[in-house]
């Protein structure tokens, strides 16, 4: 089963996405990081955008994400509530899909500034899931 959650740290904030594969904990996990601006529910889907990444490793893959995920939200002025991750080898080919921000209907409360690899890990869990999870700087 795929799901996301925030976890505590000091001064900013850890997301972690969990999944039967790890373009699911990548997907999940950059859901996470959208519920850290607001809620992902009230996120349209309007427009998709293209993001590739390629990395030594997968816990360097999941940080290349998610700081490609934020670019293009800052970039663009937009927010993603849906995302979809093919993971060939250490080569990610994703969509992002949502819309312009609205700030009286989305009401960002950060903007995440990247990701770190502080508490990064993408691995097995003792159920078998994947976890994908990093500290976004806020």
């Amino acid at each position: 089963m795929a799901s996301w959650e925030h976890f505590p740290h000091e001064a900013d904030i850890g997301v972690r996405g969990a999944g039967p594969s790890p373009a699911v904990a990548f997907e999940q996990a950059a859901l996470a990081m959208t519920a850290v601006i607001t809620d992902p529910n009230a996120i349209r889907d309007e427009a998709e955008v293209t993001i590739s990444c390629e990395a030594p490793s997968l816990d360097v893959l999941l940080v290349d994400w998610l700081n490609a995920v934020i670019y293009e939200m800052t970039t663009r002025s937009m927010l993603f509530g849906r995302f979809s991750v093919t993971i060939e080898g250490l080569r990610l080919s994703g969509k992002a899909i949502g819309e312009p921000v609205d700030r009286k209907r989305h009401e960002p409360v950060v903007e995440p500034k990247g990701a770190t690899f502080t508490e990064l890990r993408v691995e097995r869990d003792a159920e078998g899931r994947w976890i994908a999870q990093c500290v976004v700087d806020v």
